[in-house]
Formats: C-alpha cells, structure tokens, sequence
C-alpha cells in the first residue's frame, strides 16, 4: 500500500481530478464564439419611419446604412456596458427604468375605457375642480398718479360724474389717460384680473355693486373707475360641457392609483431598513416585510 502511494501515477490522477473538481466549482466562462446581433426587419423599419418623422423624408440608401451601423454600434455598447455593471448605482439609468416600468402600467390602465355613468360619478365626487368660476364683465377708466399728481382725487372724481351721467352707454375711450391693457373686459375671471391689476383691485371690484360707475379703485398701475355691467355666478357644469377634461382627470387617477397599487404589490416582496441615526435602546425597524 505504502508503495501503491508513492506511485507518481497516483499523485497525477488525484491531481487532474482535483483540478476538474475546481473548475466546475468556478463561474463558467463566457463562450469563445462572438454573440449575435440581429437587427430585425422591424427595427429597419421603425429606423426609417423616425428618420422621416424628424426629417420630413425618407432616408437614402447610404444614410439607412450608417443609421443600422449606428444600431449595431449602440448595442454592442450596451452589451459590454451591462456585461462591465456600469447600469449598477446609476441615477438615470434607474429612473429611466423605474419610468419604464411604470409605462407599463400606464397602458394597462388606460385600456379601459370609462361609462359616462363613471365621468359623472368622479365629476361629482371631485366638483371643484371643474366649477365654472365667478366672471366679471367690466369697464374701466385708467388714471395715471404721475401726470394728475395732487388732483388724482378731484380730477377722477370729475370724471365720475360725467360716467354716472352717461351709465354704462359711457365713451370710455375719451376719458382718463392712455392705457396699456383694454378699456373693456367680457367674462373675465377672478384669476385673470388678479393677473392683469393685482389682488387689491380684484377685490374691491368683487364688493362693487353692478350697474353703476363706481370708484376710484387702486392697481399696480394706478387707479380705475369701474363699471361692472354682469356678473356670471360660478356653477357646477354639466358633464356634457366639461367631458374632456374630466376625462383627462379620470385617466390620470386610474393609472396613478394603478401604479400605487402595482408598487405596494411589489414592495411586500421586500424587506426594507431605513438606516437612520440609532435611538438608544431601538433597532432599525423594517418598514416593510416579505410574505
């Protein structure tokens, strides 16, 4: 026996069969036969309609070879960048398909399409968003603080009487002074006369009874006698008239409440320690645990 060990033999055999039992312990290697690149009649044709969209025609047969080179070249990067990890840790490659996936789900959610039953179910639900805002329809005289100085007061008043003469048959092109903005304003919102004169003036115009002239009333741009002919109460529309927009609304709903539903589904696969600065005495807790 103790010859049969010393046989050089012997020593050899166990020494192949170590190496083999090593190797196939090791990662297998990557094959010596180059990978292959297919690049479809599909993506020839989907290069072709992009060229065209960008350029308003198609392309020439030279330019189609440099874009398919071009596709060639693009995936033999993104090949050896995956092979090299360099996706890993990287902040737009991960938002990038962080907002595929949610694409995904996006399509899914809008596949179906609502009943009116619904629309008018969510307009319902969520009627503020949709309500007709209260409109003013107005007229106004402008005078300028820097030419009238110390008469401002008593020249607008003068002014006013004159208006109140006349109502709202008033020719409020020849009184008062140049002005940038229009002498007239039909239905106007609230959020567009805060706009256009400030917060103050639309709140004053919001206390003056309509019918008569009134004022003056201040602006970023001086002061304003104001003759309110209408004003249009705010209402709940009907669908009908709003149906777009709710659609609009409905749409965005569904597939941000899909989405939450398909993330909250994805995270109970998980667990998750946020690891913030240690209380004495308590552990970093999971904030959510796998099934």
């Amino acid at each position: 026996m103790k010859k049969f060990l010393r046989e050089p033999l012997l020593h050899f055999l166990l020494l192949g069969a170590a190496i083999f039992v090593a190797y196939g312990l090791l990662p297998k290697r990557v094959s010596e036969e180059p990978a292959k690149i297919v690049i479809t009649q599909g993506q020839i044709a989907s290069t072709i309609v992009g060229f065209t969209r960008t350029w308003q025609r198609p392309p020439t047969t030279e330019e189609l070879e440099d874009l398919i080179r071009d596709r060639v070249r693009e995936e033999v990067y993104y090949r050896e960048a995956l092979a090299l990890g360099l996706d890993k840790d990287d902040t737009i490659v991960r938002r990038r398909l962080r907002q595929k996936l949610e694409f995904l789900t996006d399509d899914t959610a809008t596949q179906v399409q609502p009943t009116d039953d619904e629309l008018a179910a969510y307009l319902e639900a969520h009627g503020e968003r949709f309500r007709a805002k209260r409109r003013w329809t107005f007229s106004q005289v402008y005078f300028n603080p820097q030419k009238h100085g110390a008469n401002l007061g008593e020249d607008a008043a003068q002014v006013l009487a004159r208006l109140s003469q006349a109502g709202g048959n008033a020719d409020v092109s020849a009184e008062g002074d140049p002005f940038l903005l229009e002498h007239n304003f039909t239905a106007a919102p609230v959020s567009e006369i805060v706009k256009l004169f400030g917060e103050q003036f639309a709140t004053r115009l919001a206390a003056f009874t309509p019918g008569r002239w009134q004022g003056p009333i201040e602006s970023g741009y001086g002061v304003h006698l104001v003759f309110i002919s209408e004003v249009t109460e705010g209402r709940m529309p009907a669908l009908a008239e709003v149906r777009d927009a709710v659609l609009r609304e409905w749409a965005d709903a569904r597939r941000r409440e899909a989405n939450e539903k398909r993330y909250e589904a994805m995270l109970k696969g998980y667990v998750v320690v946020i690891e913030r600065a240690r209380v004495a005495g308590k552990p970093d807790q999971p904030i959510a645990k796998a099934k």
